[in-house]
């Protein structure tokens, strides 16, 4: 069995939990806004959402942590992991798009380029290790629960 480095399982966890924070932070006024907003059928109590992505950060960082302890093809690592990178900057801009700049369309746009990102990050990453893909799946249904929700507002918002 491998021995763990804890700097870098720390700072892969670190990662992702510090970039959904600083969105979730940057974006707080416009989750007030829409609290009050109708929303699709099946949305989830507010407080449902930060623990969901507190699980899927820290399940992302996991994966990352699997790619770059990995033994594999050091460019295989790398491609794996700038898609990994941008697919986080992805997801940090959408909540502003989303809740602070009202964006509905172009943020729910912009997450379906993410959600095809994620697929492809983990398709990358099971051809170095199978255990981080595993943990990106529950992430890609998270994004696909979210885009019915972003589409689900951004009709809602048309017809009020």
């Amino acid at each position: 069995m491998r021995k763990i480095s804890v700097g870098t399982l720390i700072l892969s966890l670190c990662i992702p939990l510090l970039i959904g924070a600083i969105s979730a932070a940057l974006s707080r006024r416009g989750m007030a806004t829409y609290a009050g907003m109708p929303k699709p059928p099946l949305s989830p109590p507010a407080w449902a959402f930060s623990v969901a992505w507190t699980i899927l950060y820290i399940m992302m960082g996991l994966a990352s942590y699997f790619i770059l302890v990995s033994e594999s093809d050091a460019r295989a690592k790398t491609m794996a992991m700038v898609i990994y990178s941008m697919q986080l900057a992805m997801n940090f801009m959408w909540s502003i798009l989303f809740f602070t700049c009202g964006l509905y369309l172009f943020a729910f746009i912009w997450l379906m380029i993410m959600w095809a990102m994620v697929i492809v990050c983990a398709f990358r990453f099971y051809s170095i290790n199978r255990t981080a893909a595993y943990l990106m799946i529950p992430y890609i249904l998270w994004l696909t629960f979210a885009a019915y929700l972003n589409m689900g507002a951004y009709v809602l918002k048309l017809r009020a």
